[in-house]
């Protein structure tokens, strides 16, 4: 039991029974919280919105004229939002300026593809010598891809890799690799789980709760568009359901999907010794397993999140914190399943596949993405994260913290968000305040309500503290 003093009253509040995550990354939920207001919440929500259209005038004019010949105004779907996006201009370091002149501090980073920042100087001058003297496109075998090849390799304890342009092509390339290894075509992906364009994982992203059934044997859902073939959906950290699923389909299953720690749903971490029992279950029935590192990758640290969290695939997708901005990505592992590859069981293709230009920046990103440089960029998400725990239960809001490697958020639940449905639970509507709040102020965190930030190399404490600062704001004005 634990006594807090709030507004005079003596709260008491039972310690809570909560499921240990793996230790490599970081939950905060506190043992006591009060509810928000609705009606405040609603207030300031809409007095946000209409901060938001007063402040980016020129934004909303670009939209509109964007429409007419893209799509929404945008060229990838997640950009958009109401009434606009904000159109940006240019960028640097940490920083990016819109279209209406105003300074944001991009704390979205490209979902980590901005990793080391916007024009980092090595990542240019390497782009730069490679345009003066290499070239951008052969078509042809390089040395300039086996030596990016081989730091990479060695970085993620891969056997072996080959580079793609995007981290949908990745899945795609891993998945059929597996199909060709294995001999079976049905997949085991998780409910939720986002891994790019590729049909069959296009299941259950997302999906309405309405039409997914139970939360403990979920019924996949299929968008009306997409041919998914056999895929089975599963919820995150549970492994009763799972070893059910491979028991009874194991003949039928060539591999399971998953990212190591969700971060399409803010950011969900695995149970303690979840990852060590897929393993298993995976090896018991000969089932490829795939780690989705799309969006985790070098944002967990400098060895990815398999390394950080002691489980390896059988095959490892890569993209977005590779490149340094350039469109790059990759998927490899072991030798059993790239030797479909190599004896052509499953046939890899692509024109601009490790192109010298994006190779220069492959380089970079491996020469200033060193342990200490990584090592450094964490503590600083992490002190981030322990100042906001000190607002959260300063002013008892109905939240907590979570982390992984370079990452961050706060999740509007009092209970820690282990699968699709706790993340379905969440408020939000505070969570929409909460990004709404932060860009009003100079804050960029992704589109959307995932409230999920990222401290690249060229953030700096002051930076963070910015971010804090912002937050504490907001926690005052909720209580107010």
């Amino acid at each position: 039991m634990r006594e807090l003093l709030l507004n005079g009253v003596i709260q008491i509040c039972p310690t809570k029974n909560i499921t240990k995550h793996n230790s490599a990354g970081w939950r905060n939920v506190p043992e006591t919280s009060q509810p928000l207001n609705p009606e405040r919440v609603a207030e300031l929500l809409a007095l946000e919105w209409e901060r938001f259209a007063k402040a980016t005038p020129k934004s909303g004019e670009h939209n509109k004229e964007a429409a007419k010949v893209l799509p929404l105004g945008v060229t990838s779907s997640f950009q958009h939002w109401d009434p606009h996006p904000i159109s940006v201009v240019s960028a640097k370091g940490a920083y990016v300026t819109d279209i209406d002149g105003r300074e944001l501090l991009d704390l979205s980073m490209g979902f980590g593809a901005m990793l080391v920042g916007h024009l980092n100087p090595t990542v240019v001058e390497k782009v730069k010598h490679a345009l003066d003297n290499t070239g951008t496109l052969f078509v042809t075998p390089s040395p300039t891809a086996t030596v990016a090849a081989e730091a990479f390799k060695k970085r993620f304890g891969l056997d072996m890799l080959r580079f793609t342009n995007s981290g949908t092509e990745s899945l795609m390339y891993a998945v059929r690799t597996a199909r060709a290894v294995t001999g079976r075509k049905g997949l085991v992906k998780l409910e939720g789980g986002y891994h790019g364009g590729y049909d069959p994982l296009q299941v259950s992203v997302k999906p309405p709760l309405s039409e997914i059934g139970d939360a403990e044997a979920p019924t996949p859902h299929v968008p009306d568009e997409v041919v998914a073939g056999d895929v089975y959906v599963v919820p995150y950290n549970n492994l009763p359901y799972l070893e059910a699923i491979f028991e009874k389909n194991h003949k039928n299953i060539a591999a399971f999907v998953l990212e190591p720690v969700v971060e399409n749903l803010s950011i969900v971490l695995p149970d303690e010794g979840y990852l060590e029992r897929v393993r298993e279950l995976c090896d018991q029935f000969d089932i490829c397993l795939i780690f989705d590192e799309v969006k985790t990758g070098l944002t967990a640290g400098a060895h990815g999140a398999a390394g950080k969290l002691g489980v390896k695939p059988d095959l490892i997708t890569m993209a977005k914190s590779i490149g340094g901005g350039l469109p790059v990505a990759a998927f490899g592992g072991k030798q059993k399943y790239m030797d479909a590859v190599v004896d052509g069981r499953m046939a890899h293709y692509g024109t601009y596949n490790g192109n010298p230009l994006v190779m220069a920046a492959v380089m970079a990103v491996d020469e200033v993405c060193t342990d200490a440089a990584m090592e450094a960029a964490e503590q600083r998400n992490l002190r981030a994260l322990k100042a906001m725990d000190a607002i959260i239960e300063q002013y008892q809001l109905p939240a907590h913290t979570i982390g992984f490697g370079i990452k961050g958020a706060v999740i509007w639940s009092t209970e820690p968000v282990r699968n699709y449905r706790d993340y379905k639970a969440t408020d939000f509507q505070i969570a929409e305040l909460s990004w709404l709040w932060g860009v009003n102020r100079g804050i960029l965190t992704p589109p959307g309500l995932d409230e999920q930030w990222l401290v690249s190399l060229a953030h700096t404490d002051e930076d963070m503290d910015k971010l804090v600062e912002e937050f504490r704001e907001l926690a005052e004005a909720l209580r107010a």
